[in-house]
């Protein structure tokens, strides 16, 4: 991070946190970034479910819900971007304040609640997306819906053409009883009526499953069964968690999800678990808690064929992007992998 990032984080951090956000959306749009462009090597360049990635270090979803800055995001050295999530119908999401900081925990939580634009006004911006990089889209359900199951597919229909992923978002914490979709059945029915709209498109695209960090080991044999059986190309693992176990911020109380460095432990042994329950064969995302190279490395060794991050930008900036990518090259040197294929799962029992 350069000084002039580390001084623009100062600023923004003596705002409320979501005002924060906003400006740095702002920013972004008007070039104020850092723009190494793709961060690749033999080493780092990825495949992941088909998908060809220059490294395999992704933006979570939740940062650019609009899809607002995407090409600014496909230049600050991210292999994969993931914006949403989008609704069917705009919603404004849950009062404020929902966004909170816990800086004694490198952590945020937040209880958005799917707050966006709409499906309309994301195809809007879809459509004009940049064409090097590789864009998912974290579909979501209205709160207000009367089938939520229906909502992910009609945002999959209305915007799939200018996707190369979409991530089915079960696991948000946020809006009240979603996540009773990760059981079996209801899930089983869901990924059944997405695939089918997504075998609709004209040009097939990759289908995630994001979970949450907070499920019973039944319930992620349960995943693990679905994933296999529906035949879903990767899971993401994992959302926010609903534990504060260890936190010490003034804000740990604050009802919502949790992210950031206190997940890093609990969503890596979900990730392991899952890798161990699929026996490998379907690929996984890491998410949860990364914020240095090292992090994403244990990832990968985890299980994860890729990692997601962003709460760790609200402390580390944007840089941190290619930071990460770079450092993850040094270390799979360092360990004698030719490719992040080689390094995934590898270390996988040690969370086990």
């Amino acid at each position: 991070m350069n000084l002039t990032e580390k001084l623009a984080l100062a600023a923004l951090h003596r705002l409320d946190p979501e005002t924060a956000h906003g400006l740095s959306i702002k920013a972004l749009k008007t070039g104020l970034s850092p723009a190494p462009g793709p961060v690749t090597s033999m080493r780092l360049r990825t495949q992941l479910a088909g998908l060809d990635l220059p490294n395999p270090v992704g933006l979570a979803a939740g940062f650019d819900k609009n899809g607002e800055v995407l090409g600014p995001l496909s230049r600050a050295g991210f292999g994969f971007i993931e914006v949403g999530a989008v609704t069917p119908r705009p919603q404004p999401g849950n009062p404020k304040p929902r966004l909170f900081r816990l800086t004694e925990d490198r952590a945020a939580i937040n209880r958005f609640g799917f707050n966006n634009e709409g499906m309309e006004a994301m195809a809007r911006r879809l459509a004009h997306r940049p064409k090097d990089a590789v864009i998912g889209l974290n579909l979501g359900a209205n709160k207000d819906s009367t089938d939520r199951a229906r909502d992910f597919a009609q945002v999959l229909a209305h915007c799939g053409q200018w996707l190369d992923f979409a991530t089915v978002n079960v696991s948000s914490p946020n809006t009240e009883r979603l996540r009773d979709l990760q059981g079996k059945e209801a899930l089983s029915a869901l990924l059944a009526g997405v695939l089918e709209t997504r075998g609709a498109l004209a040009r097939p695209i990759r289908v995630f499953l994001k979970i949450a960090p907070d499920l019973t080991d039944d319930e992620l044999r349960d995943i693990a069964d679905v994933a296999r059986d529906t035949g879903i190309d990767g899971v993401i693992a994992t959302n926010t968690t609903l534990s504060r176990a260890g936190l010490r911020s003034p804000h740990k109380d604050q009802a919502g999800g949790l992210s950031g460095a206190p997940l890093f432990e609990k969503s890596t042994r979900v990730l392991a678990r899952l890798s161990q329950l699929t026996d490998g064969q379907i690929p996984l995302i890491g998410v949860g808690g990364i914020g240095t190279a090292e992090q994403a490395y244990a990832k990968i060794c985890a299980g994860a064929s890729a990692v997601q991050f962003y709460t760790a930008m609200v402390y580390g900036g944007l840089s941190l992007a290619a930071e990460i990518a770079q450092g993850l090259d040094a270390l799979l040197a360092r360990d004698g992998f030719k490719s992040v294929a080689d390094a995934v799962g590898s270390k996988r029992e040690d969370w086990l």
